[in-house]
């Protein structure tokens, strides 16, 4: 089994129910889901012409590989109704993958840890509520620790 940190985001819609309607694609096509983070109401990131994205990581035991479990998520967005048009657009729902393991990879169409996590605080805020001790394999620094040095300005509170 492999352990898949997956960051969740929308600013589209019903954002709680895409939220939760992702959570249930997920954990039937990917694996059971076994920790959450609270949701975030974050600003936008990148294109700021745009609503507020909730955002929200979840940890899933899964048996897939990380390319196969990056391919499920891709479909779970398209069966969701997102269609990418314009890169930071508002979307109905966004699923990446932060963390695989503790595995580095770099691929054409995957970089695994997450190429922007420690430069993002709607990552980042969420990873170091339910794992601050995670270390990122290729920084050598907890999630706390990249929290406690990031300098993106950005809005992100918890939703409760």
């Amino acid at each position: 089994m492999n352990t898949a940190v997956i960051l969740l985001g929308s600013n589209k819609g019903d954002l709680l129910l895409n939220l939760e309607n992702a959570k249930k694609l997920v954990s039937e096509s990917a694996g059971k889901i076994f920790e959450v983070s609270s949701i975030y109401k974050t600003d936008p990131w990148g294109n700021k012409d745009q609503p507020d994205f909730l955002n929200q990581i979840v940890v899933v035991e899964t048996p897939l590989h990380a390319g196969e479990l990056i391919h499920i998520l891709l479909e779970i967005e398209l069966r969701m109704g997102r269609k990418r048009k314009v890169k930071w657009e508002s979307r109905l729902i966004d699923l990446d993958i932060i963390y695989f393991n503790d595995d580095i990879i770099q691929e054409q169409n995957l970089t695994i840890p997450h190429k922007h996590l420690h430069e993002r605080r709607f990552v980042l805020e969420p990873l170091a509520e339910i794992l601050p001790a995670m270390i990122h394999p290729v920084f050598g620094k907890n999630n706390k620790e990249l929290l406690d040095e990031l300098t993106d300005g950005l809005k992100v509170q918890p939703l409760n």
